[in-house]
């Protein structure tokens, strides 16, 4: 089987900090890195490493060669992300030495993607397979009505969260995951609570506290506690979870593996600095120790 993504690219800019910057405050970095980036692309490499066969459909600029390389040497399959005019997607992350960050993003090509080309992509998916979405890039809601259409498990990660997106896509999901601000935003929405929603599948990340998992067809409720690890970049942990659980369930592995798994994996991802780049393997997070 294989997981589709439609998903951003970026070039993450990382600057070291010593705090987060208020509002005027101009602040002299310690230090910059280039990274691989992008929620996508960061769930892609995850899946990747984590053993799944995952086709990446998405954009970058004519700068933006190194990026598609880069989620090649990888593992991932990049043949349907195209070179478009609109600039390479690119974030400014800031970190300060606790690991907590802010970012500023350029969407770019991200936000160029069309209909018509995801629905090309699309053609050569069938039931089995699964399709992932994040609120990063343009023809998502296109992407989940075809997926359901052609018999694809949808799922959504809900970020950039924004509620008008989620309800937008939320008739063709099978499978929502947000963190816990994004469910509570998304309760006030809707008047759901994620075990009322209409989507089997929902995962409510805790951040140090771990996660819950929600299986609303069974009316079933589970709690995975996170390691305890130091921290010192929370960027990108969330997308590698997401990555993993993803290619647990494509891997057929049961929920409750899936999401064990997929915690040990964003534990390691926290005790790093970068995005893509950094994400385990599979085999780092077997043999792992916390």
């Amino acid at each position: 089987m294989a997981i589709w993504n439609l998903g951003s690219i970026n070039a993450d800019m990382v600057y070291a900090v010593p705090h987060l910057p208020g509002p005027g405050e101009t602040l002299a970095a310690s230090g910059m890195e280039r990274f691989l980036g992008g929620k996508g692309a960061n769930m892609s490499v995850a899946a990747a490493r984590a053993g799944s066969h995952v086709r990446h459909i998405g954009a970058v600029g004519p700068d933006g060669r190194w990026a598609i390389d880069r989620l090649t040497e990888y593992g991932v399959d990049t043949r349907h992300i195209a070179t478009l005019e609109a600039p390479t997607g690119h974030a400014i992350i800031a970190v300060e030495p606790g690991g907590e960050n802010l970012i500023v993003l350029l969407p770019g090509a991200n936000r160029a993607i069309s209909p018509e080309r995801v629905a090309n992509v699309l053609a050569d998916a069938g039931p089995g397979d699964l399709l992932v979405m994040q609120n990063e890039t343009s023809a998502q809601v296109e992407a989940a009505r075809l997926g359901r259409e052609r018999g694809l498990t949808v799922c959504y990660a809900a970020a950039p969260f924004d509620a008008q997106a989620v309800r937008d896509v939320l008739p063709w999901l099978d499978f929502l995951i947000l963190n816990a601000v994004e469910a509570e935003q998304l309760q006030q929405a809707t008047g759901l609570l994620p075990d009322q929603l209409p989507v089997q599948h929902v995962i409510v990340t805790l951040g140090s506290k771990g996660a819950r998992y929600f299986d609303t067809k069974q009316g079933k409720m589970a709690e995975y506690p996170a390691h305890k690890v130091k921290a010192v970049d929370t960027t990108g942990a969330g997308d590698t979870f997401t990555g993993y659980v993803l290619s647990g369930m494509d891997r057929g592995l049961p929920m409750p593996q899936a999401i064990t798994q997929a915690m040990r994996a964003a534990a390691l991802m926290v005790m790093r600095h970068g995005t893509a780049d950094v994400i385990p393997d599979l085999k780092e997070v077997l043999g792992a120790r916390f």
